[in-house]
């Protein structure tokens, strides 16, 4: 059952994230699941229904995307911010020593934390993501059109991005699902973590990430191509690099099996 908690995540900052958090059975290593840009936490469903009932799960909705709330501030969001939210949530539930699975900025986020906050994460799946994610350039025209125009515009652009044309042609009402989940994000909340995307760059934390991690791409990802992420990989001290064939942008909605497996190899269970 999904719920809501109010949290200050230590950096002047309080709002309500909404989360699901399984507690599992006492003395089982927890996961966390962290989102990609434009959806919410129930991308993740595919992945925990595959996972044994014993394992603490917590997924939830960062700032700004499903109903986590976004706040009415100036300012731009940071990848660093959006990691706070989660710690804090971690700290609160006292989930310590897990396993972090985060896909596109939500692998930005895992990066994150897994450097800053060494004591909550022991192993990474970093999906469809990398270090450094576009340029000014890719962002800004999107960032302003986002908030001139809304997402429904672009949305089309959007999924042939996160899906392979398999997937496109062969699950058209799971493809209409997932644009409807896109097109509900609040515009703002949108661009606002475009705008951390296009403003981080872990390069030169990454050799501080020695957890040992996954690094996963999608044969038929055209945001973040496999040597995007291959870059990621060999950027690490300890990270392995798998292609998966025929998936795109989001793997835990095209092969959550591929994703469980990166878990287990992680001796996550």
């Amino acid at each position: 059952m999904s719920q809501f908690l109010k949290i200050d995540n230590n950096n002047g900052d309080a709002l309500v994230l909404h989360y699901r958090f399984r507690e599992g059975e006492a003395g089982i290593k927890p996961i966390v699941f962290a989102n990609s840009l434009g959806t919410d936490f129930r991308i993740w469903d595919g992945v925990i229904d595959l996972l044994p009932a014993n394992i603490p799960v917590l997924c939830f909705d960062k700032r700004g995307h499903g109903l986590s709330e976004i706040l009415d501030q100036t300012g731009l969001t940071s990848i660093e911010q959006l990691a706070g939210d989660m710690a804090a949530l971690m700290d609160h539930f006292k989930i310590k020593d897990a396993t972090i699975c985060g896909v596109s900025v939500g692998g930005m986020i895992a990066q994150s934390l897994s450097a800053s906050r060494p004591d909550l994460i022991r192993a990474a799946v970093f999906s469809n993501t990398s270090y450094k994610m576009g340029t000014v350039d890719n962002w800004n025209p999107r960032i302003g059109a986002v908030r001139d125009t809304g997402i429904e515009p672009m949305s089309d652009m959007i999924l042939e991005r996160w899906f392979s044309k398999k997937f496109i042609s062969e699950k058209p009402s799971d493809y209409l699902g997932y644009k409807a989940m896109l097109v509900r994000t609040h515009a703002e909340g949108y661009a606002r973590v475009c705008e951390a995307i296009r403003d981080a760059n872990f390069e030169e934390q990454c050799s501080k990430i020695t957890q040992p991690s996954i690094c996963i791409a999608g044969s038929d990802d055209l945001g973040t191509t496999p040597d995007v992420v291959e870059k990621l990989a060999n950027a690490l001290p300890n990270s392995q690099f798998r292609v998966l064939s025929d998936v795109g942008h989001l793997p835990c909605i095209e092969a959550p099996q591929k994703i469980v497996d990166a878990l287990k190899d992680l001796e996550a269970f």
